[in-house]
């Protein structure tokens, strides 16, 4: 959306002129996706994972069309919030299937690609926008045409296809397959993800039973997933990662993304859509140092570390902009979006950007993706689905009311609104080391163990996995592993 808000094609079409509509335009997709991940469970524990995604494809594809066609700001937030349902669906159900096949090993990891994958998607889409925004002579071109925006909003149909029909070509997860009784098919995915299609494989067998004995636990508990959800051990995860979720909206990311240019033009620099390009590749490049380090540093730190240095930067530029901005005079119609400006004082804009650079940096090494990992890894398999779409609305419920209030924050308190997100940061810092324990090198089913073993968060469990003990006595032949496999046409010849 950010690279379409300078240019006189949006502004005029869509007479985006005052704060309350373009909150409105923007915050409809995040509301849209409030509600899609509220659904997305009841999709994917009937229908699967791997379906849910599907169908949340083909419902971007949907909105994607409605915003490609819109003739008003009434069809564009319709269209918004349509595709917005298709991305809480798949916000929320991507991760869980991702922690759902991947060893423990690596599953920090793997699911961090979808972090990622999303900050390509950022840059690509900011790039078609940045040129689109040369149609007609460029984005102050006051009579530019539609398609400045109309070819960045058709093109996101695109990658919605091919997710929709690659998601053919992959596996079920075994973990909700077993929760269906389809064991047979549950083992044979395992030995395709973990034992090169050896069904006999001790690593395969010593997940199966894993697997197999969390899955006996749940149901001899008994009782629904919603009751599940409320009993006291489970509705503090819950809290705990709904609260993980609402930091890394209110850690002042949105600020960052969706409304660079406002900061820009508040700078005073120049080319507005190219420097805060910058930012976008940034996002990119520093997400793969977390993709490739998080099952080594953990989750924990990440987080403690990078609520402290945001706050800091954020700090940092509510100084600089108190101590040099001034209220913007209003002799500038394409400035009406902020109220503070920093004139004349060209090392200062400089270094407000190096700030949101940074910043930026910051936040794709540690909440970008941790704050997606986490909760995916920390339920059981029976409520995994319903807890991280809970965990995901948060993240889009805060997401919208953000993009409704940063336009106004920006008008009215200016500077004062970094200050606003860096105490923010503190209060995630101290919520982190209080109550976030260590997952990585664990399996989903010792989740169990790390959460119930009495110690504070700050002191954690015992690194090391059970499953690798089990592993070893299955390899040596001191555990037998008996599998539900129904016997094959051919078995007998």
């Amino acid at each position: 959306m950010s690279g379409v808000l300078a240019t006189q094609a949006y502004m005029n079409y869509f007479n985006v002129h005052g704060r309350y509509r373009q909150g409105a335009i923007t915050g409809s997709m995040a509301g849209g996706s409030f509600f899609g991940t509220l659904a997305s469970s009841f999709i994917a524990d009937r229908m699967s994972r791997k379906t849910s995604i599907q169908i949340a494809a083909v419902v971007w594809i949907i909105g994607s069309i409605f915003q490609t066609a819109a003739n008003g700001v009434a069809m564009l937030v319709f269209g918004r919030a349509v595709a917005g349902i298709g991305a809480g669906i798949a916000s929320a159900m991507v991760p869980v299937y991702q922690a759902e096949i991947a060893p423990k090993e690596i599953r920090g990891r793997v699911v961090a690609l979808q972090q990622w994958a999303i900050t390509w998607g950022i840059l690509i889409q900011y790039f078609i926008q940045y040129g689109a925004s040369f149609v007609d002579g460029g984005a102050h071109n006051p009579h530019q045409s539609t398609l400045a925006f109309r070819i960045p909003w058709g093109v996101q149909i695109f990658p919605a296809i091919l997710l929709a029909v690659g998601m053919f070509f992959v596996p079920y997860s075994p973990r909700w397959l077993a929760g269906q009784d389809r064991w047979e098919e549950s083992i044979r995915v395992l030995a395709n993800l973990h034992g090169h299609g050896d069904i006999g494989h001790p690593k395969v067998l010593a997940q199966y039973r894993e697997i197999e004995e969390a899955m006996t636990f749940e149901r001899e508990a008994g009782g629904s997933a919603i009751k599940a959800l409320t009993q006291p051990r489970m509705f503090s995860r819950v809290i705990l990662t709904v609260s993980i979720q609402m930091w890394s909206q209110l850690c002042g990311v949105n600020v960052m993304m969706y409304y660079i240019v406002y900061m820009m033009q508040a700078a005073g620099v120049d080319d507005i859509l190219l420097t805060a390009s910058i930012q976008y590749i940034l996002n990119v490049v520093f997400t793969l140092p977390a993709i490739l380090f998080i099952d080594t540093w953990g989750r924990r730190p990440s987080l403690i570390y990078g609520a402290l240095s945001m706050m800091t930067l954020l700090f940092a530029v509510a100084g600089l902009s108190a101590a040099y901005g001034i209220p913007n005079p209003r002799t500038d119609p394409s400035l009406d979006a902020v109220s503070w400006l920093i004139v004349g004082h060209p090392a200062v804009s400089r270094a407000i950007v190096a700030c949101s650079y940074l910043f930026v940096c910051t936040f794709a090494l540690t909440w970008g993706p941790t704050s997606w990992t986490y909760p995916s890894e920390i339920f059981p398999t029976g409520i995994r689905a319903k807890a991280v779409s809970l965990a995901t609305a948060s993240n889009w419920a805060w997401n919208c009311a953000l993009a409704f209030a940063v336009p106004t924050l920006f008008e009215t308190i200016n500077w004062k609104m970094y200050i606003v997100f860096a105490v923010f940061n503190l209060g995630a810092f101290v919520h982190v080391w209080l109550t976030v324990r260590e997952t990585k090198g664990k399996t989903l089913e010792e989740m169990e163990e790390v959460f119930e073993s009495g110690e504070p968060a700050w002191r954690g469990v015992a690194s090391g996995s059970r499953l690798d003990k089990l592993q070893r006595d299955i390899a040596e032949g001191r555990v037998k592993v008996t599998l539900r496999l129904r016997p094959r046409r051919y078995d007998h010849l």
